[in-house]
C-alpha cells in the first residue's frame, strides 16, 4: 500500500478557494492536480518540471495569460 499524497498548494492561491494547483512528490515522480477536480492527476518527473518552471519565469508563456 502507497502512503497518502501529501498535496501542497502556492500561498497565492488565495487559501481553500478552487483556483489552486497542487503539488506533490510520489513514488519519484512530480504529481499536479487543480483543487476543483482532484481527480485528475498530471504526472511528470523532476526534470521536466524544472524545464517548465525556467520557460515560465523567462515569460515564454505570458502570451498565455495577457
Amino acid at each position: 500500500m502507497t502512503a497518502p499524497i501529501q498535496w501542497q498548494k502556492s500561498s497565492f492561491s488565495g487559501g481553500d478557494g478552487p483556483n489552486c494547483v497542487e503539488v506533490a512528490q510520489h513514488d519519484g515522480r512530480i504529481v499536479m492536480r487543480e483543487s476543483d477536480d482532484p481527480g485528475v492527476i498530471l504526472t511528470t518527473t523532476r526534470e521536466k518540471l524544472a524545464a517548465f518552471l525556467l520557460g515560465v519565469k523567462a515569460g515564454e508563456f505570458d502570451h498565455l495569460i495577457n
